[in-house]
């Protein structure tokens, strides 16, 4: 039966440290992404806080503040609207990150473990052919249903894009609708 080298061991460590730092690189990116969106929009908030102040301090009477309400609610809609959308987007940008380097890896570590299973089935004694079919048996159905997930999991992350870009939509043309009206 063959077994790793010390060299196929310290090269699969080797590359298991790196998928590990790249995928700690692309986490910390879609941190960095999210911090700068929530300054941004707390430096917007500032600035609008300051204006609406100035705006609510120059009202001379109760309809002329019932107005200023009305206008404050429609924008506030809309910019709650686009910082879901933002954060969605760095969301999904960071898990398709992530989702592609796992993919990648996986796929190299089943191609790892099917040579060594094709080594060991190779160097099986002679009468273990049952045991043999019975692993490469075994080997087939967990690689298939891997895929199988694979594919749900992908499904199902375009159909919750699909709904939140939809429901995001609708938002934004319900917004107008009220301003126009």
């Amino acid at each position: 039966m063959s077994f790793m080298t010390a060299e196929q061991v310290a090269a699969a460590y080797k590359s298991n440290v790196e998928t590990l730092f790249g995928l700690t690189t692309k986490a910390f990116e879609g941190v960095e992404k999210l911090v700068e969106l929530n300054l941004q929009v707390a430096k917007a908030a500032m600035g609008e806080a300051a204006e609406t102040t100035k705006a609510a301090l120059s009202v001379k009477d109760a309809q002329e503040l019932l107005a200023l309400q009305a206008g404050l609610l429609q924008p506030a809609a809309e910019k709650a609207a686009a910082y879901s959308r933002h954060l969605y987007d760095i969301a999904a940008a960071t898990g398709a990150e992530v989702s592609k380097a796992v993919e990648a890896t996986t796929s190299e570590t089943q191609a790892k473990f099917l040579s060594v299973v094709d080594s060991a089935v190779k160097n099986a004694p002679a009468g273990s052919e049952n045991a043999v079919a019975l692993v490469k048996s075994a080997v087939a159905a967990a690689n298939n249903a891997f895929e199988g997930v694979q594919k749900a999991v992908k499904q199902a992350t375009d159909a919750a894009e699909a709904n939140f870009q939809s429901l995001s939509a609708t938002a934004a043309k319900a917004t107008k609708v009220k301003r126009a009206a």
